[in-house]
């Protein structure tokens, strides 16, 4: 294993280029918005120089704001993903519950940590020392009030809350308002459309952050994330401009896929789960089009889509969704 591999995800680009061939993809197997922000010119400092201090207090600011929750309580990351893997090796206790079926990498850092993990996809059978929601969740959109995370954060030892889908949707965020046994995680590349900068922010008690930080070494976050990322979370008119057009885009991938015959599961307005004959017989469709997207080894007929860029990849995945299976 060379570290690359994983398991099952979207963004596997590469495989189905190689397996279908064809050029100019669509990747629609991920939740990352395809109209990304159009990041600045970096400058010489963020590629040459080692980050400082003051870069990473510049990025907390920018974060503080944007998310509503004190600067002491904001951990920069190498994404969402890095808490997931630390969070299981400095929380104490032994058994863990997650709110499934969800993103798959939660439970798999718990089972590595020594954690025994319940799965469950009913939030009041949620239990035990530490329990893990996203919300809203990957892959179905299922979503939790502010009010549900309080209630269910009061009957377990820690609560994670994976917010890496919440920017387009802040009404569902405990950011700013986190119970004192909550850790929101939240994720930058997502709304953005940057995951490549591989950015993220752990929300939480400033003495776990601490010990997070401790883990997780000097510069955990590179020149160039924090630079744009600073630069992103303050720009508030392209945020809420994304905001409208991925509740409008999403609403339009639902008319075009339901009218295909694929019925709508759920979602966020970064993704769409829709349910078909036959999520394999689906997926190859779609990629005989050079349009490529997620299907579940755990769910025969669900297929995901994340939301076009633009009216000529829309018309490209309706054309495609005419062609005979």
């Amino acid at each position: 294993m060379t570290g690359w591999e994983s398991r099952d995800h979207g963004g596997d680009i590469d495989r189905a280029a190689s397996d279908f061939g064809g050029a100019a993809w669509i990747d629609l197997s991920t939740g990352i918005n395809r109209r990304p922000y159009p990041a600045p010119a970096l400058s010489a400092h963020a590629l040459r120089d080692l980050p400082t201090h003051g870069d990473a207090i510049g990025l907390i600011r920018a974060a503080s704001t944007r998310y509503g929750a004190p600067e002491a309580e904001i951990l920069p990351l190498a994404g969402a993903s890095a808490a997931i893997q630390l969070l299981p090796r400095l929380l104490p206790g032994k058994r863990a519950s997650v709110l499934s079926p969800t993103y798959n990498e939660h439970a798999a850092s718990l089972a590595a940590a020594g954690w025994q993990v319940e799965a469950t996809s009913d939030p009041d059978s949620l239990a035990g020392d530490l329990a893990v929601v996203v919300n809203p969740n990957n892959p179905d959109g299922r979503c939790l009030s502010p009010t549900e995370i309080a209630r269910l954060a009061a009957r377990v030892g820690h609560l994670v809350v994976d917010e890496s889908f919440a920017d387009a949707r802040p009404d569902l965020s405990v950011a700013s308002m986190r119970p004192g046994n909550v850790t929101v995680l939240r994720s930058f590349g997502k709304f953005w459309g940057l995951a490549g900068l591989r950015l993220g922010f752990a929300i939480g008690a400033p003495d776990l952050l601490a010990r997070m930080a401790e883990r997780a070494g000097p510069w955990p976050v590179s020149g160039p994330a924090i630079e744009i990322g600073t630069a992103a979370l303050a720009d508030a008119e392209w945020s809420a401009a994304t905001v409208t057009w991925l509740a409008e885009a999403s609403l339009h991938l639902d008319q075009i896929v339901t009218g295909a015959g694929w019925p709508l599961v759920g979602g966020t307005h970064l993704f769409r789960l829709y349910e078909t004959p036959d999520a394999q017989a689906a997926q190859n469709l779609l990629a005989r089009a050079a349009i490529w997207s997620r299907v579940f080894p755990w769910h025969p007929r669900w297929i995901r889509l994340g939301i076009p860029a633009d009216r000529a990849e829309f018309d490209r995945l309706a054309a495609a969704l005419k062609e005979p299976g």
